[in-house]
């Protein structure tokens, strides 16, 4: 089951999310980005998020895995970042599509979240995975993905320009 899915250019900001149980040989992908070209701005930015089972999922004791994302095209494109990340996520953190399918031309990172389910130490080893930095990190803040300042002070929506201090 794909929550989060589609290519638009998004910042998902101060959310819960909740995974839930899925039917039986299903699991859950929390992203599926559809980036289809790598001159496009868009992709997903989870931001100052959490991640945690819904009650269905904990009390299953995981036995549909959950994962953070997966390539639904050629240039997906999903950072989770500053997030906390319970437990259940799978410990490689991303799957496939299909074999090896974009594993090289998507990219996928994550920057200084926390929780049991935030050890990058297990995490798939892709060429499109990362581990990044502070200023990759503001990349793919409301302020410089979104533009946000531009347009979000009128929309009267509060929301975080840049990354946690």
């Amino acid at each position: 089951v794909d929550f989060i899915f589609g290519n638009a250019a998004v910042v998902l900001q101060n959310c819960n999310l909740y995974p839930r149980q899925a039917l039986p040989n299903q699991f859950n992908a929390i992203t599926a980005q559809g980036r289809t070209d790598p001159n496009q701005n868009t992709g997903t930015s989870i931001h100052n998020c959490t991640i945690r089972p819904a009650d269905d999922l904990a009390s299953s004791n995981y036995t549909v895995k959950t994962y953070l994302g997966r390539p639904w095209k050629e240039y997906s494109r999903t950072v989770f970042m500053q997030s906390y990340l319970d437990g259940f996520v799978e410990p490689v953190g991303w799957r496939e599509w299909n074999g090896d399918f974009a594993l090289s031309t998507l990219y996928y990172a994550e920057y200084n979240n926390t929780g049991p389910g935030s050890s990058t130490t297990n995490r798939v080893v892709w060429p499109g995975y990362h581990v990044i930095n502070s200023t990759d990190a503001n990349n793919f803040t409301v302020s410089n993905f979104l533009f946000g300042d531009e347009w979000m002070v009128q929309s009267g929506v509060p929301y975080m320009a840049g990354l946690l201090s």
